[in-house]
């Protein structure tokens, strides 16, 4: 279904798919123990990006689907996010991975199937927000998946070439 897309939802999946690869691409033949690897000042690891960045895409599909799933942040909310950004022990960057790619499978298929990109609900508040009651459309929630996934494909590449030398690019 997704191969017959044509104009700005083929655009959509492309920058999805293209951003998810460099993230792919970044933690290819690594062992577990890499992936838990902390190598910079910063509390990143390339196995918490992968899992943050499968949260996140999963909680807008769903914000897709259903709206906002709370009304407002708090600390248990803030709690939440950042356990995002660790695995535990039992979690495998296979693992990881596979539910990273399922999860990626269901926003392809929104893309595909969502009658209309103008589609909207609105925002749970947040701090960072600075107009109560804000709404995102379909395509501006798409294209925060690819922004987000974009930014911590960047995290992970100083990672892993901080780990063993290798780059996304270059």
């Amino acid at each position: 279904m997704t191969s017959t897309l044509t104009g700005e939802r083929a655009d959509i999946l492309e920058l999805l798919r293209a951003h998810r690869g460099f993230l792919r691409h970044t933690v290819q033949n690594l062992t577990d123990e890499q992936a838990r690897l902390r190598p910079t000042k910063s509390e990143l690891c390339l196995g918490g990006l992968i899992k943050h960045v499968t949260e996140v895409e999963r909680s807008w599909a769903d914000f897709i689907r259903n709206g906002r799933k709370f009304d407002a942040y708090d600390e248990a909310a803030f709690a939440e996010q950042a356990a995002t950004f660790h695995p535990t022990d039992e979690e495998t960057l296979e693992a990881l991975l596979a539910e990273y790619a399922a999860v990626a499978e269901r926003t392809d298929e929104i893309v595909a199937s969502v009658p209309d990109l103008d589609l909207s609900h609105q925002l749970p508040d947040a701090p960072w927000q600075e107009e109560k009651g804000q709404r995102w459309t379909v395509r501006r929630a798409l294209l925060h998946i690819a922004a987000e996934t974009a930014q911590h494909a960047g995290h992970a590449d100083i990672i892993r070439e901080t780990i063993d030398g290798q780059k996304t690019m270059g």
